[in-house]
């Protein structure tokens, strides 16, 4: 996972002097949002003699390529004195190409990510085969780890923080809690806090546990007449982790253990992180002490991931499988784009769509159209997906760009109501059964021509425009509620 943006990277390092010197320059010349959405998640890594600008996505890196390689080439030049050349890869194709990368690379680019690193989880599955054993017991997956998390711009505070948790550091917040909608990171940002813990200090008591299974170990207790046993349980642990706290609210004996638990463990010293779906604020049903308390720590918000976190996830996802299945870790682009942009909702079920195609295909994923992507997973969509009409995306587009519906089936050519015109065709295509034509007699009786036109022309833009990419994004999911 690269997290955090480049512009000080290895501020140490000669190399890293260089592309500071780059990126001052950079972003004065592209703005601060155009660098933070195609650069703002590159990392410099060093190999040797070899330095490589790696992308977080596929996507970033041919944006890069397009865009910005020649001035970055120019600049690097200009501020090299060792005349390095420097390569441009995608994050999965870095991993792919050279997996002892992480390990081999300079000190600096370990200062830069050293979570990137794939042997990470490995050695230390090998080094603390206890801590391992331990995890499986608590109910930790192996699957989730710091390595396997992809960060972007709408994790990356809490991935920070729970990086600093795990590192036992001084001077944290207590307790935390992660919140944010079902399906984006919290679990698994949890499980890796509790791997991560016990790795670095093997002697800590480390306690993970889901709000469902605290709650019926307390009524077990109750019943068993062992409730100072259970007590004991959780107030000796050193860090105590509870996923989808927000499960208590509403159980009134359960939530007063949970605060006299929360309560102990912090007057000790010790350390509380939990996660929920909403922020602790919004849990109208949770006892006023408990929800007072949960706010007192640090509240860290997890947001919708955006289109490039989510083709990150994706190569990341897919790297894997291609590890696992011995094929080479390839999707042409548009079946790529077509899933992050058609699963939206859940990372979950991101993942679950790319599965679907994996295991339908295995390694000839490479070769998938996206007709064929689309018919594969025609089941999954027609049962997930609300039937939304193009009369619909109309209303919503029109709404979203401050124009009249019929701005829309005008025949008006100004860029003002083009380009939105050009966005609802688009999301016709995608989320509607309607054709080319179908949807072309929708906008003022226009020719498929057209309609195809403005499909790859906004294809394109998503790729190039940050604000674009933006618009798409907020209008798929208010159509998908």
């Amino acid at each position: 996972m690269m997290s955090g943006g480049v512009a000080g990277a290895m501020a140490s390092a000669p190399a890293g002097v260089v592309w500071t010197k780059t990126c001052v320059v950079l972003k004065r010349e592209l703005g601060e949002a155009t660098f933070g959405s195609w650069l703002g998640q590159a990392a410099l890594r060093e190999t040797g003699d070899d330095v490589c600008l790696v992308a977080a996505t596929g996507v970033a890196r041919d944006w890069i390529a397009r865009h910005a390689w020649r001035r970055i080439g120019e600049l690097w030049a200009q501020n090299d004195p060792l005349g390095r050349r420097l390569d441009l890869k995608s994050r999965m194709e870095f991993d792919f190409d050279a997996p002892a990368n992480a390990a081999a690379a300079a000190p600096a680019a370990q200062a830069v990510e050293a979570s990137t690193a794939p042997e990470v989880f490995e050695v230390e599955a090998e080094a603390a085969p206890a801590a391992a054993r331990h995890g499986r017991l608590l109910g930790l997956q192996d699957r989730f780890a710091f390595d396997s998390f992809v960060a972007g711009p709408s994790n990356e505070f809490a991935f920070a923080v729970a990086r600093r948790v795990a590192a036992w550091s001084d001077g944290h917040f207590n307790p935390v809690v992660f919140h944010g909608p079902y399906g984006f990171g919290k679990t698994h940002l949890l499980n890796a806090l509790a791997w991560e813990a016990m790795r670095n200090e093997p002697t800590k008591r480390v306690v993970y546990l889901t709000a469902e299974r605290f709650t019926s170990t307390f009524v077990k207790a109750l019943q068993d007449r062992q409730t100072a046993a259970f007590k004991d349980e959780l107030r000796n642990a050193d860090l105590l982790l509870i996923d989808d706290v927000h499960f208590v609210a509403g159980k009134t004996s359960t939530q007063e253990e949970l605060f006299h638990t929360l309560i102990a463990l912090v007057e000790d010293g010790r350390r509380v992180v939990m996660t929920a779906d909403r922020s602790p604020t919004e849990i109208s049903e949770m006892e006023p002490r408990l929800r007072s308390h949960l706010q007192a720590g640090l509240v860290c918000g997890i947001e919708p991931a955006d289109r490039a976190l989510r083709l990150g996830i994706l190569e990341r996802k897919l790297q894997t499988l291609a590890q696992q299945g011995r094929f080479l870790p390839s999707a042409k682009p548009e079946v790529m784009q077509f899933l992050a942009d058609r699963f939206t909702d859940s990372v979950r079920e991101l993942e679950g769509a790319l599965n679907t195609l994996v295991a339908r295909v295995g390694g000839e994923v490479a070769r998938l159209t996206l007709d064929e992507a689309q018919t594969i997973l025609r089941p999954h969509l027609s049962c997930n997906e609300r039937k939304v009409t193009v009369d619909q995306i109309q209303k919503v587009v029109s709404e979203h760009y401050g124009l009249k519906q019929a701005d829309l089936i005008s025949e008006r050519r100004a860029r003002a109501v083009a380009r939105p015109r050009q966005v609802a065709m688009w999301l016709a295509k995608q989320i509607t059964t309607r054709s080319l034509p179908d949807i072309g007699r929708r906008f003022g009786g226009r020719d498929h021509t057209t309609v195809l036109h403005a499909v790859r022309r906004i294809e394109g833009l998503k790729a190039e425009d940050p604000a674009i990419a933006r618009d798409v994004d907020v209008l798929l999911r208010k159509l998908r509620g």
